[in-house]
């Protein structure tokens, strides 16, 4: 995989905020791999602290951390999908919530991003928002680092029996299971929207 990841800046460092050439060729190509791509290996401890550390450095109005991580991977990914199996045929669709398990089972690792809301002045939906930039950003420094990745909800996310096993308290939401391993093929570049036909300069009436 990629190179290290550089030590974390100290508390009140300057960060110039410069142009960079590479980080531009690198968005206009990003693309999600596969789930069903994903193989081992995956991320190790090491390295998964790297990409946590990476993907906490959002905007988060009022310094909450309004999130939090869950890890799967391993003889315990392996129990947790077990459990959650046996869920699935008492969902609406059964034969989709068995085919969807697939995208939890065959990736290596899986880190279950957890939304939080902190009572207090900044607004819930700000607070979810930044949860979900967390999902981007850890999707982003995957793939940065050559890792295949994928943020996937599913079924699972809001389940609440789902949600007990994985261990969610009272107020808390899945924002995404972002799902990690080596790609084993290279994904292919999708439609993508008309940004002309969704943009529009405001006039005042």
């Amino acid at each position: 995989m990629a190179g290290s990841v550089p030590p974390a800046p100290e508390f009140g460092e300057t960060l110039p905020i410069e142009a960079s050439p590479e980080v531009v060729a690198f968005l206009a190509k990003r693309r999600s791999a596969s789930a069903m791509a994903l193989t081992a290996p995956g991320p190790d401890d090491a390295q998964l602290a790297d990409l946590l550390r990476l993907a906490v450095r959002v905007p988060d109005h009022g310094k909450l951390a309004p999130w939090r991580f869950v890890i799967l991977k391993g003889p315990a990914k392996e129990v947790f999908a077990e459990k959650i199996t046996a869920l699935a045929d008492s969902q609406a669709n059964p034969a989709k919530a068995n085919a969807a398990l697939r995208k939890l089972t065959r990736p290596p690792v899986a880190v279950a991003v957890i939304s939080r809301f902190i009572e207090g002045e900044i607004p819930e939906w700000e607070q979810r928002q930044s949860a979900s930039a967390v999902c981007h950003q850890m999707l982003l420094a995957a793939a940065a680092l050559g890792w295949g990745a994928n943020w996937i909800t599913d079924w699972y996310s809001y389940d609440p029996r789902a949600t007990a096993i994985l261990g969610l308290a009272v107020g808390e939401q899945v924002a995404g299971f972002l799902y990690l391993g080596t790609a084993t093929e290279p994904p292919q570049e999708r439609q993508r929207p008309d940004v002309a036909a969704i943009t529009k300069a405001w006039t005042p009436a």
